[in-house]
C-alpha cells in the first residue's frame, strides 16, 4: 500500500500544525522566533507519525540544531513501518511570516528511501517552467533563449510572460537580461518554492522562475514540479568551504551536474505537502476565529496523480463552537 493511502492525512496534518503554529507569530517581526517555531512544531508532528523517516535535505547540518538537520531521524516507526527519505523547509518565507507579508507557507515532501536528492544545505541555480514548457529550457542556455522557447510552447510572444525573480544584488545581470528580452518580472523578497509551484499551475499568470535560491527548496520544488507534470533544471552552488566534498560523500561526483525534476526526486512515489501561512497565489492563510481556525493546504502525490486542495476548520473543542465560512 502507497503512502497516500497510509500517511497523506498525517503528512497533511504535519504541514498544518507547522502553519497554524507560525501563524501565531505573524506580524510580529521576529523571523527566527517564526522560524523556531514552525521547526519545532514540524518536528514534534512528525515524531507521531508510524514511519521510519530521514531527513534528508533540511535546513543545516546536524551541528546546527535545532534546526531539521540533514540526517535527523524523525517518526516513531518499528521495523515493518516504511523507510522514508524526507525534504522540508518548515516555513519557506521567515522573513514574510515576520512581516505579514503574502506567500508564507509551511512545507514537506516525501519519498520511497533514495527517491529525493541527498545534498548539503548550500544554493541551488534553477528555472521552473509549467507542462506546456517542460524540456523547453535549458540552464546553459541565454535568458533570452529559454524566455523565447517558453513563448513558443505557449503560443505567444515573449512580451506576455512574467517571470518570477528573488531580488538580490546577485540577480541583477538576471533581471537586465530578461528585461532586455520584452518579458514581465515579478520580483520577490523571498519564497521562491511557492513560486515555482505557481509556475506550474495554470492561471496563476506565472510562466517561469529563474535564479539562484536555496537547495532544499529546490529539492521540495522537484518533488512538487514533477506531481504537477512541470519542468526543472537546477545545479547546486557551494556557499562555503567543504561543500563540494560533502557532495561527494553524499554521492554526487559532478558538482557541476545540472539535475533536471527527475534527478532530484527521482522516487517512483512522491508525496509533496504545503499549507498557507500567510495568503497566497493558490493558498489562504491561516484564519483564526473565535473557536478555532481554518487552513488552506494542498497535498500531491506522484504515484496516484492526485492533487488536493484542502481547505479545513480545526475547532477547539469547546460545548458552545460554532463553525466559521
Amino acid at each position: 500500500m502507497g503512502m497516500e493511502r497510509t500517511l497523506s492525512r498525517e503528512f497533511l496534518h504535519v504541514v498544518e500544525v507547522a502553519a497554524i503554529e507560525s501563524a501565531r507569530t505573524m506580524g510580529k517581526g521576529d523571523r527566527r522566533h517564526s522560524d523556531h517555531v514552525a521547526t519545532e512544531s514540524m518536528r514534534k508532528t512528525m515524531d507521531g507519525v508510524n514511519m521510519r523517516g530521514t531527513i534528508v535535505i533540511g535546513e543545516g547540518e546536524r551541528d546546527e540544531a535545532p534546526m531539521l538537520y540533514i540526517g535527523e531521524k524523525v517518526g516513531r516507526g518499528a521495523k515493518e513501518d516504511p523507510e522514508i527519505d524526507i525534504a522540508v523547509d518548515p516555513l519557506e518565507g521567515t522573513n514574510l511570516c515576520a512581516t505579514g507579508e503574502p506567500n508564507a507557507i509551511t512545507t514537506f515532501a516525501a519519498a520511497n528511501k533514495g527517491g529525493l536528492l541527498h545534498a548539503p544545505d548550500c544554493y541551488m541555480e534553477k528555472i521552473i517552467v509549467g507542462p506546456a514548457a517542460k524540456g523547453a529550457v535549458h540552464l546553459d542556455a541565454t535568458p533570452k533563449e529559454n524566455l523565447m522557447a517558453i513563448a513558443k510552447r505557449l503560443h505567444r510572444e515573449v512580451k506576455d510572460l512574467v517571470v518570477i525573480v528573488l531580488e538580490r544584488e546577485r540577480h541583477q545581470p538576471l533581471i537586465e537580461e530578461i528585461r532586455s528580452a520584452g518579458a514581465r518580472i515579478r520580483l520577490i523578497s523571498d519564497g521562491d518554492l511557492a513560486a515555482g509551484i505557481s509556475a506550474a499551475v495554470r492561471g496563476t499568470n506565472v510562466h517561469a522562475v529563474m535564479g539562484t535560491g536555496g537547495a532544499p527548496e529546490g529539492v521540495l520544488a522537484a518533488a512538487a514540479i514533477r506531481c504537477l507534470n512541470g519542468g526543472m533544471q537546477g545545479r547546486l552552488v557551494k556557499t562555503k568551504e567543504g561543500q563540494e566534498e560533502r557532495m561527494k560523500k553524499m554521492g554526487i561526483a559532478d558538482p557541476k551536474r545540472i539535475f533536471t525534476e527527475r534527478d532530484l526526486a527521482p522516487g517512483p512515489e512522491i508525496m509533496f505537502a504545503a499549507c498557507g501561512v500567510t495568503d497566497g497565489n493558490f493558498m489562504r492563510g491561516v484564519r483564526f476565529f473565535g473557536h478555532g481556525c481554518r487552513t488552506s493546504s494542498i497535498i500531491m502525490s506522484l504515484q496516484d496523480h492526485h492533487v488536493r486542495f484542502v481547505d479545513t476548520v480545526h475547532l477547539d473543542g469547546t460545548p458552545d463552537v460554532v463553525v466559521e465560512f
